[in-house]
């Protein structure tokens, strides 16, 4: 094992040096609320930026991609009480979107390569359910082909939670530009880091317009949105306001790393794509392939444990600990957040999801940032192939 100390894979790349200034003139001026200038304040400019970069009409910044979640689900005008489709592997947050938004989450069973059961998919989509939620959970995107062929055929509206997916491809298509709305997260493990921050996008005038108003664009602040005044008009003073703005220093961080984005895409693509190789060599861990559509934007990497018992399992997280890379089982950590069973605020309860509870129990997480080295990624793999060969041994790989 190496005697070279743990790579750092919490820490975030700096700030882009551009931010500096902006930030000081924010800061001397104390401008900070993004309604506050006439035109071009930074949230302005970043929801014009990111709407060109990603190929959408519309954008609109947020405190976080939880709110973004949330004004989707209220801008789509749904009833109280509507069912929407979650995958069961997701954040504790986009359930909890759906419960804010007056909602109701249906969990849909998701498979050992992370990705929705369509099978279950299909049966749940029946004709009480409202909308749609994909999460792309840590980057798996799940089949959008099947799944837009049969939201469009019940003409139900799909919003992608595309938090861990920014600069993914799905068949040429960026993801979230796929459904009707797509929701990104700026927070700091996230690809651009903001600390905290969201951005929804969508094509469709007056989903945005409600969305802006609710955001919190009170009186005629609406007019300082990219979007036609007769959007608007429908919906003044008719929606309830719930304060969910983006404030210009965040869009002042952001801004500068939408330049860096391709860069980092394809350096965690190839720091992922290489561990993963190594990864499967081992007859204790498995990465599930990418879909063929699929071309993914990774900052994260995640193996199944083969053939390891609950005892086992916990013995190679305690392993790889010690060897220094730490490893999140979904299913083992306790009130795991990603852990459909803890989500107890669901009313009614959760229901026994026994093909995602298998999957979640085996299921490895592990931070992988873009900006590792090769010396990095090589400790990381000899520090989680060490793990299993010490838990499993050397004569059980070979069936004795």
């Amino acid at each position: 094992m190496s005697t070279a100390p743990a790579p750092n894979v919490y820490d975030a790349e700096a700030i882009p040096e551009a931010a500096r200034a902006e930030i000081d003139r924010l800061l001397s001026s104390g401008d900070l609320f993004r309604y506050t200038a006439a035109s071009d304040a930074p949230v302005t400019l970043l929801e014009r930026e990111f709407a060109e970069l990603m190929g959408s009409r519309f954008a609109l910044a947020v405190s976080s991609c939880s709110a973004a979640l949330f004004l989707s689900l209220k801008a789509l005008n749904l009833p109280r009480g509507a069912r929407v489709l979650i995958p069961a592997f997701t954040f504790a947050a986009v359930p909890s979107a759906v419960v804010h938004a007056d909602c109701h989450p249906v969990l849909v069973e998701v498979g050992e390569n992370y990705r929705i059961d369509l099978a279950d998919f299909e049966a749940k989509l029946t004709d009480d359910i409202s909308a749609i939620l994909i999460s792309h959970m840590r980057g798996h995107t799940s089949d959008m082909d099947a799944i837009m062929a049969l939201a469009d055929a019940h003409n139900i509206p799909v919003i992608e939670d595309a938090a861990h997916s920014l600069g993914t491809v799905w068949s040429g298509r960026k993801i979230g530009t796929i459904g009707k709305i797509g929701c990104f997260s700026f927070q700091s493990y996230k690809l651009v880091n903001a600390g905290e921050g969201g951005i929804m996008i969508t094509d469709d005038p007056d989903l945005v317009a409600r969305a802006v108003i609710m955001s919190g664009a009170y009186e005629h602040n609406w007019k300082k949105h990219d979007v036609l005044a007769e959007s608007f008009a429908t919906w003044q003073n008719k929606l309830p306001l719930y304060n969910l703005r983006m404030q210009n220093l965040s869009a002042a961080v952001i801004r500068p790393q939408l330049g860096e984005i391709a860069r980092r895409v394809a350096d965690g693509r190839s720091n992922h794509d290489y561990v993963a190789e190594r990864l499967n060599a081992s007859p204790w861990l498995h990465v599930p392939p990418p879909l063929a559509q699929e071309l993914r934007a990774p900052d994260s990497i995640q193996f199944n444990l083969l053939d390891m018992s609950d005892d086992e399992v916990s013995a190679f997280a305690a392993a790889a600990a010690a060897a220094g890379v730490t490893v999140q089982v979904f299913g083992m950590s306790t009130d795991n957040a990603r852990a459909f069973w803890n989500w107890q605020f669901i009313e009614g309860g959760v229901p026994e999801l026994p093909r995602t509870r298998k999957m979640l129990m085996r299921a490895c997480d592990a931070r992988l940032p873009a900006r590792l080295t090769r010396p990095d990624l090589d400790f990381i793999v000899a520090a989680l192939t060490s793990a299993a060969e010490q838990v499993m041994g050397d004569d059980r790989a070979f069936g004795t």
